[in-house]
């Protein structure tokens, strides 16, 4: 059997809004046919393979010499504008880089992540989510999505990054246009002039915080590259953090496993989002890499160049590793694996528990406002994402900000 997205079925168009609706049928259905490994588009006309199997992925992982994460053969022959080439395009960060210029990004990466201050983090979380929940509290209902999730999270990276609030404004500008097609060049380009300002400030008046570090380490990165890992640092925060806070909620509103138990202190919110991390992990596909050579892999033939994308989602769940009770149970691939292995996952579990901590004790009558299987679900590639989580809840008095 060989790979590649020719003739691909319905189930492999990843990008559709029928996969969105059921992507856990979709796995079942390409795991049936395909085994370990199924032929998948990420867009129309551009082919990829989705690794299906848990010890699979893990081999894929842990093998960088054989399954590199740069694209740089691979976009050559992609079209500037082929919607799926902003997210998966070469940029000089530890993201898109193998070899000795990944380990001396990542050093730097890692470092500056690792001198984040977890008690001053909480406080804030704290201080940013009170002034949110004010703002709709006295309403009886909210959308978490916008109006807490990704507020939330957005000014809480502002603060590890160390940008000024009128940088932060800037940012958040820029990083609006870049998700919109219409305007993402803008947006890159209104991005990268605030961030580049941030890079100089640091340089000059050095803080504690993330940009600082990146800027002094012994690795010694020029502002191009600064520039690079610190919009990689926004793009694995901004998405996948507020996803996880939502897909977290929802699950604790939804199920009766968690529902009441995790308010009433049984269940801690720390379960509900190792769940979703195992279940509905908010990076659905994603751990990219191009084999530089054919390579046969569980009897399929990986084409050299052609993406091989690690559904995290579907090895999670994977028959052969997905028995019994998961509860505290962190083997999941959410945070992928290897050398590419999400060196900020300790920081993103504090920040997504503390929303949701700070939030059900704000509101613990919270309820969902619609029926669940009327929630929708963002058609796309690689995340796992609501459009909106309306939520209800008894109108209450402001609370006091810290």
């Amino acid at each position: 059997m060989s790979g590649g997205g020719a003739g691909c079925p319905v189930h492999g168009r990843v990008y559709e809004p029928d996969f969105a609706a059921d992507p856990h049928g979709n796995y079942r259905a390409m795991r049936e046919r395909y085994g370990a490994i199924a032929p998948i588009e990420l867009s129309p006309g551009v082919p990829a393979n989705l690794v299906l199997g848990y010890r699979t992925a893990v081999r894929i992982l842990h093998d960088p010499d054989n399954f590199p994460a740069d694209p740089r053969v691979w976009q050559d022959s992609i079209p500037e504008d082929c919607p799926v080439r902003p997210m998966m395009q070469w940029y000089p960060n530890a993201l898109r880089n193998s070899g000795p210029v990944h380990a001396r990004y990542r050093q730097a990466y890692v470092t500056a992540i690792d001198y984040i201050d977890h008690h001053a983090l909480h406080t804030i979380v704290e201080q940013v989510a009170i002034p949110l929940i004010n703002t709709f509290c006295g309403a009886g209902s909210a959308d978490v999505l916008t109006q807490y999730a990704f507020p939330l999270v957005f000014e809480t990276l502002n603060q590890i990054v160390g940008c000024t609030p009128e940088l932060g404004r800037r940012v958040a500008t820029g990083m609006a246009a870049l998700f919109d097609t219409v305007n993402a060049a803008w947006g890159m380009e209104y991005l990268s002039a605030a961030l580049m300002e941030l890079i100089t400030l640091r340089r000059a008046a050095p803080g504690d915080d993330l940009t600082s570090r990146l800027a002094h380490h012994a690795a010694g990165l020029d502002d191009e590259e600064m520039l690079y890992n610190l919009i990689s640092f926004y793009g694995a925060g901004i998405e996948p953090m507020q996803n996880l806070i939502s897909n977290a909620l929802l699950l604790i509103l939804t199920d009766s496993r968690f529902g009441g138990g995790v308010i009433a202190g049984s269940l801690s919110t720390r379960d509900a989002l190792d769940e979703v991390l195992f279940l509905d992990p908010p990076m659905a596909n994603f751990c990219t890499t191009y084999p530089r050579q054919p390579v046969m892999v569980d009897d399929v033939w990986l084409p050299a160049n052609e993406p091989v994308v690690i559904s995290l989602s579907a090895c999670n769940n994977d028959p052969a590793i997905a028995q019994g009770d998961r509860n505290g149970n962190r083997s999941h691939l959410a945070w992928g694996a290897g050398p590419h292995a999400c060196p900020a996952r300790s920081v993103a579990y504090q920040i997504a528990q503390d929303a949701l901590d700070q939030l059900l004790d704000a509101l613990p009558d919270l309820t969902l406002a619609v029926p669940a299987d009327e929630i929708a679900w963002r058609p796309g590639p690689f995340h796992r994402a609501m459009t909106a989580l309306p939520i209800s809840f008894p109108p209450s008095a402001p609370l006091f900000v810290p």
